[in-house]
């Protein structure tokens, strides 16, 4: 039997723990605003306006615009493209049902819709690399820091995946 001695025990030991942190941070799951007012008030501050269709906010009604379970990346994301921008940004679609599924959703609060206007247009073909049309012909556009904007028919759809625009 092979003898180890009280530092390459702490090795072994240490390099487990390295494991395991590493692995417990990647496989965090991102911060939320739980409640819609909780997200809504840090939009209102901002000067980032929202509507629906339906003039609630309820994230079981499809005719609605809810942040319930928003990430915070998400939020504040909005926010530092809106700042960036120098756009008026009205949101017209969260987290409520609706949207389509997947991982980096509106439902998992990745998302975004934001009314199409000709201030965003520019800004966002002017600015950010074209990406290529996704599956559904939309046009997308990436951000410096990754984050992915569709050009969807009435609105750009907008997946968050950090809180730079």
């Amino acid at each position: 039997m092979k003898k180890t001695g009280p530092l390459s025990a702490l090795a072994a030991i240490a390099s487990i723990g390295a494991v395991l942190f590493t692995a417990g941070a990647a496989d965090a799951a991102p911060a939320k605003w739980a409640n819609h007012n909780h997200a809504a008030a840090q939009f209102r501050k901002a000067g980032v306006t929202w509507s629906s269709s339906g003039g609630c906010s309820n994230w079981n009604r499809g005719t609605c615009t809810s942040f319930t379970n928003i990430n915070k990346a998400t939020v504040s994301g909005a926010i530092a493209f809106t700042r960036a921008t120098g756009c008026r940004v009205n949101i017209t679609g969260g987290t409520e049902v609706g949207h389509a599924a997947g991982t980096y959703s509106h439902r998992n609060g990745y998302k975004v819709d934001m009314a199409l206007t000709t201030c965003l247009n520019t800004y966002i073909t002017g600015t950010f690399r074209y990406a290529g049309k996704r599956g559904d012909g939309a046009r997308t556009y990436k951000s410096p820091a990754g984050n992915v904007y569709a050009r969807e028919g009435s609105h750009w759809d907008v997946t968050y995946y950090n809180a730079r625009p």
